[in-house]
């Protein structure tokens, strides 16, 4: 039995309790949030044992194998790095780190303390995606040479202190959700040769459009993240034999269509929960092994993915005041 800790108790927090009881040898022990209150209306509800007022405490106890860390992007490496030095295995949410010298050095300290590491991009371990992946891998749509994919909603309606909206909390588009088109062209196209990147910024200073081109050898990738509009949220691959649709919303999706030689299959795949579950067994799976990160969502990638946003930050003007 793998025993788990969650480290903040928000609406992702939520998310993930809910789908980890539905994966078996995996329980919920404990959580921690900086009000003793909340976390323990949180244990109640899920069934932990444990219930801490402060992070640290549950980073020192001996009560739990793998911390999931479900605070905001800002604690991210402060949180996994605290976690890690007591010995923890961690599954971090997304983005890992705000930019890739956090990721480094969360990276470093796994390796130090011989502890797992994964950052939780729950969209790579998606059944559709993986399909999608593997049908593109196999040729059945030719030579990829066009991708579209979006990530938007109306977000600009909410609390200007609070995450989305708050640059000291690297707010904006970007880190939120960006990340999840950014990830689906490297996913299937790998590192771009060069990235053109525009933003458009609330009176925050938080970004809230960003429009990105992804230029590659013989293939484009369109790419958009915003919080001033929806966006039906359907990605598109092309190649020189075929098309593949995922299903909106393509991050979560649970099928896709595959429109080839004049035919068009509509593909459902289905998921179990939330979609969370996967990379719950990918953890689970590793820890078995003894594996100290993931093959299917390595380090490697998790620094990769930071590199393109953090260029796409650059080429856009999207700098947080904590920044040097």
């Amino acid at each position: 039995m793998i025993r788990w800790g969650i480290a903040g108790a928000g609406n992702i927090a939520n998310t993930f309790a809910k789908d980890l009881s539905l994966v078996a040898e995996n329980e919920l022990v404990a959580v921690t949030s900086r009000s003793l209150e909340k976390a323990k209306k949180f244990a109640g509800t899920y069934n932990a044992t444990h219930a801490f007022g402060s992070y640290q405490e549950l980073f020192e106890s001996d009560t739990v194998d793998v911390v999931y860390i479900a605070t905001p992007h800002t604690s991210h490496a402060q949180m996994s790095i605290a976690a890690m030095s007591q010995n923890k295995h961690v599954l971090c949410e997304k983005p890992l780190g705000v930019n890739s010298a956090e990721v480094h050095k969360m990276i470093s300290v796994a390796k130090k303390n011989n502890v797992f590491l994964m950052e939780a991009l729950w969209t790579r371990f998606n059944p559709t995606i993986l399909k999608v992946k593997e049908l593109i891998e196999n040729g059945a749509i030719g030579d990829v040479g066009y991708l579209h994919a979006d990530f938007a909603f109306y977000g600009l309606d909410r609390d200007e202190k609070g995450r989305l909206l708050n640059p000291d909390l690297a707010g904006g588009s970007v880190l939120d959700i960006g990340i999840y088109p950014i990830f689906l062209s490297y996913l299937l196209l790998g590192m771009p040769e060069e990235i053109i990147a525009k933003s458009k910024f609330f009176k925050t200073g938080a970004e809230i459009q960003t429009a990105m081109l992804f230029e590659y050898e013989n293939a484009q990738a369109m790419l958009y993240s915003g919080l001033s509009s929806n966006a039906e949220m359907k990605a598109k691959i092309t190649g020189s034999k075929g098309s593949i649709y995922i299903k909106p919303r393509w991050h979560e999706a649970t099928g896709f269509i595959l429109e080839k030689d004049g035919e068009t299959k509509d593909m459902q795949i289905g998921k179990r929960g939330k979609g969370y579950t996967y990379e719950i067994k990918e953890v689970q799976h590793c820890l078995e092994q003894g594996k100290k990160e993931s093959q299917r969502w390595s380090h490697k990638n998790s620094m990769d993915l930071c590199k393109l946003l953090d260029t796409v930050r650059e080429k856009s003007g999207i700098k947080f005041p904590f920044e040097s």
